[in-house]
């Protein structure tokens, strides 16, 4: 049995309205993504999980950073610390890997010290056939040295949770982007108004928006749509063979934001429970290609 078979699910309230009804073209952009939900827990190495152990060949190497960290000490690579490890059979949003495989380990480098400005972030995945997994490692290398304590996920189980997202509203062309736009800025000053209206009796008014209510889910999830909050809209094309990518999996910092409580599952609402920190409290999008899951990926941070 799976960790994550015996333990309450989460389940994400109805979206105040919908979303459909006020805007049907809408329906032609509806993806579906799987909140993951992590929770402080005890995973094993057959389950999907954030910060547990890997099912993890005896006989291969583990991954490592081979770019130089000047806060480590000691010589030679630096192990990737495990973040995250998806099945398939958990995921009905994971999409099939190459050839075939039917599970996704995640790992980053615990310092920033990668790219073109020596700062960034170094994410590595890797895929496999569970199954081909025959004699696990009982020991798996320790992270070592640690540039930032954000990289180091706590242990969780995770409870996921199929949904329906929408593009990011700044993606939102033509005459549907204008009406969700002109629908958007109408919310928000019907709640600044019922806001200076309500200063008396201390009430806090609440109208739902597209943007925090509506379209893309915080936290942790696989598939659906990106949010692009830091950057604005961006193209994340393969760079193998030029094909637009799809968000794969995003790494939240937090599961929700003050501006985004209808997203609070109904059973409880931690705000970070896997202790990871995204760049400045942001989260981290990984993109794969649709038409060859062994081409690079593709990342952005928001």
């Amino acid at each position: 049995m799976r960790a994550s078979d015996h333990r309450p699910g989460r389940t994400t309230p109805p979206r105040p309205l919908d979303v459909e009804s006020l805007f049907p073209d809408l329906a032609a952009h509806r993806r579906t993504a799987t909140r993951l939900h992590p929770r402080p827990g005890t995973p094993g190495p057959h389950d999907s999980h954030v910060g547990g152990p890997m099912l993890w060949p005896a006989d291969e190497p583990w991954p490592v950073c081979t770019t130089p960290h000047r806060r480590a000490t000691g010589p030679g690579p630096l192990p990737l610390v495990a973040l995250a490890q998806l099945h398939a059979r958990d995921v009905p949003d994971l999409p099939a890997g190459p050839d075939g495989c039917d599970l996704l380990q995640v790992f980053w480098c615990p310092f920033d010290a990668h790219g073109p400005t020596g700062y960034g972030m170094y994410t590595h995945l890797r895929w496999r056939r569970s199954a081909e997994v025959h004699e696990p490692a009982a020991e798996l290398p320790a992270p070592g040295a640690v540039g930032f304590d954000g990289y180091l996920p706590e242990p969780c189980v995770l409870h996921p949770e199929r949904i329906t997202e929408y593009p990011y509203i700044e993606l939102l062309t033509g005459e549907l982007g204008a009406a969700v736009e002109e629908w958007e800025d109408a919310q928000e000053e019907a709640a600044h108004e019922a806001e200076e209206e309500a200063e008396d009796d201390g009430d806090e008014p609440w109208l739902p928006t597209y943007q925090c209510d509506l379209s893309v889910a915080p936290g942790w999830k696989v598939g659906g749509h990106a949010a692009w909050n830091l950057t604005g809209p961006g193209t994340m094309d393969c760079e193998a063979c030029g094909c637009p990518m799809e968000l794969l999996l995003t790494v939240a910092t937090t599961e929700w934001q003050s501006d985004r409580t209808s997203w609070i599952p109904l059973e409880d609402g931690p705000m970070s429970p896997t202790g990871v920190v995204v760049g400045n409290h942001g989260k981290l999008n990984v993109f794969a290609c649709p038409r060859d899951p062994s081409h690079p990926h593709g990342f952005s941070v928001q």
